[in-house]
């Protein structure tokens, strides 16, 4: 059955990803998290979000996707062991150190690779289970016919987004908020320059770097035929009623196997 695996900037927005239907949310606690815009959850916050979650039968999933540096080795470590007390159940990772660092300090917790590590082909995926991967997110850029393949050759599970904003280049690869203004979405603080208007003349106040969003709701028997794992909803910096809305349509689209023109009013709105 494929997982809907929904987004949760903060506990408001969890709420409401697990009230309408999310088998799983993705989150970020302090700072290793590529989404510091957000909102976010304190350790403490963190522990009552999974009671909350595992009550009601759904899975936690904590976003430890930034680079970091060795100075920080220490604080991963301490979050790490606290995620782990508080029984997430899988960590989403990007740097190696961390990947090492999960391993060794919380072995039975599963690690799923981020799209911030730009797995975009199978001989990544399989370098991600060698390195003790269950999961990898795959890259936004690939097409229906790439991820088939490596979900029929791939030796762990595979994740795709399926609906939401788009980056303008592959996740995690893009410097132009670092380049422009010192701020790198590879450490959380990406300020989405591409969604600026760019140009001269009469070409001025032009969005070229800004792309449509994603939106799979139509694909979702495919991609679960292809053999795709889970279906990722993009939003830990929208609103709570973004998030309750994607989330319904998705659960009520997987369930019916049918998209009526009202659900897509519902995303466009």
């Amino acid at each position: 059955m494929l997982e809907l695996l929904a987004p949760a900037g903060s506990m408001e927005a969890l709420r409401a990803a697990v009230q309408n239907g999310a088998n799983a949310v993705y989150l970020g606690c302090g700072t290793f998290n590529a989404r510091q815009g957000a909102r976010n959850f304190t350790p403490q916050t963190l522990t009552e979000a999974v009671k909350y979650c595992h009550i009601r039968g759904v899975q936690v999933h904590l976003t430890l996707n930034t680079l970091v540096s060795d100075l920080e080795l220490p604080q991963v470590q301490e979050m790490i062991a606290h995620a782990s007390r508080s029984g997430v159940d899988a960590f989403i990772v990007q740097d190696l150190g961390v990947i090492q660092l999960c391993k060794h300090i919380a072995p039975h917790i599963p690690i799923h690779g981020s799209t911030q590590m730009t797995v975009h082909s199978l001989p990544g995926v399989q370098l991600c289970a060698r390195w003790g991967l269950s999961r990898v997110v795959l890259s936004r850029e690939l097409s229906r016919e790439e991820i088939r393949y490596i979900c029929q050759n791939s030796p762990i599970e595979i994740e795709v987004f399926g609906h939401g904003a788009l980056c303008m280049a592959y996740s995690g690869q893009c410097y132009l908020s670092c380049a422009i203004g010192g701020r790198s979405g590879n450490r959380g603080k990406c300020a989405q320059p591409c969604r600026q208007s760019y140009g001269y003349g009469r070409y001025q106040n032009r969005y070229p770097l800004s792309l449509k969003d994603n939106c799979l709701v139509h694909r979702l028997q495919e991609l679960e035929a292809m053999g795709v794992a889970s279906v990722k909803l993009e939003g830990r910096m929208k609103r709570p009623e973004y998030v309750a809305a994607v989330t319904g349509v998705y659960r009520q689209a997987l369930d019916s196997g049918n998209v009526t023109r009202q659900m897509l009013e519902t995303l466009h709105t």
